[in-house]
């Protein structure tokens, strides 16, 4: 997923969540399902390489929770001019069809503070 973000592609990116259903939590709202997280990502970050910036996942921790569900949480960095971003993902994955996929994914993203003029 990250190596599609990086290049651009969205669609891609987006393969590895539940289609149509994915629940998404960003910025205290939810976004609406697979498309419209599609749509949003494409209308706030890809208008250029520098929109989009360079993302990547650390610290990755996941849990089975059961054969078909598990948690994974990880931290982001997305590193662009002018706006990164950093922060938490906290994802419950399910197993559909023998393929893990992410059906919530909840954002949570570390405010950057200004400094005092």
């Amino acid at each position: 997923m990250e190596a599609a973000w990086n290049r651009g592609d969205f669609n891609g990116y987006m393969a590895g969540f539940a289609n149509p259903d994915v629940i998404f939590v960003s910025r205290g709202q939810f976004q609406k399902d697979w498309q419209g997280t599609l749509d949003h990502y494409i209308r706030d970050y890809g208008t250029s390489a520098d929109t989009r910036g360079v993302l990547t996942f650390s610290n990755i921790k996941i849990e089975l929770l059961a054969p078909d569900a598990a948690q994974l949480i990880s931290n982001y960095q997305l590193n662009r001019p002018g706006n990164p971003q950093t922060g938490i993902n906290t994802r419950l994955m399910r197993k559909r069809n023998g393929r893990w996929v992410i059906a919530l994914n909840h954002v949570s993203s570390i405010e950057q503070v200004c400094p005092p003029r």
